[in-house]
């Protein structure tokens, strides 16, 4: 939990510029893994996706059909179509796919504003993506990959049970 508590306090540290281009190498690295991530979207891939964790001072907005993702500092206005607000590790479970979205939804863990339809398109889109979230940032420290992996994927198990959600 230590290490947890350390990665979210140091969050709040970073200058916008590198979190920006942290989140632009993270966002690329998921679409070039999987380049058929978005094709799910249809109508919805012109839509702009907005994401505010309330434990991070950034929010983020994507836009799939330009592979474009745009980060702020949380409070600053976010262009979004539709926007999930909650904790971040929450949301990337999420995103990875491997939570009950409904579960987390009606729990009222996640807020959900805007475009509906746009959400569920997302949700769609991602349910069966498969992403492993701690597997792509390990593969950004070469042969420390595995170890990182590792910590990255407990330290995803620790907050996802701190939010009483199992990891499936």
């Amino acid at each position: 939990m230590l290490a947890l508590h350390c990665l979210m306090a140091s969050a709040h540290i970073v200058p916008l510029p590198i979190a920006a281009r942290a989140a632009s190498m993270l966002f690329q690295q998921v679409v070039k893994t999987y380049p058929n991530l978005f094709d799910r979207l249809g109508e919805h891939s012109q839509s702009r996706f907005g994401f505010v964790p309330t434990d991070l001072p950034f929010a983020f907005s994507i836009r799939p059909s330009s592979r474009d993702i745009q980060t702020v500092r949380r409070g600053a206005a976010v262009a979004a179509d539709a926007t999930i607000t909650g904790p971040l590790f929450l949301m990337l479970a999420l995103a990875e796919g491997r939570v009950d979205g409904d579960a987390i939804f009606f729990a009222r863990k996640l807020a959900v504003t805007g475009d509906m339809e746009a959400i569920l398109a997302l949700r769609n889109a991602l349910d069966d993506s498969e992403i492993d979230l701690a597997k792509i940032v390990g593969s950004f420290s070469g042969p420390l990959t595995p170890s990182v992996s590792g910590v990255l994927s407990s330290i995803r198990r620790q907050a996802l049970k701190a939010h009483g959600v199992a990891w499936s």
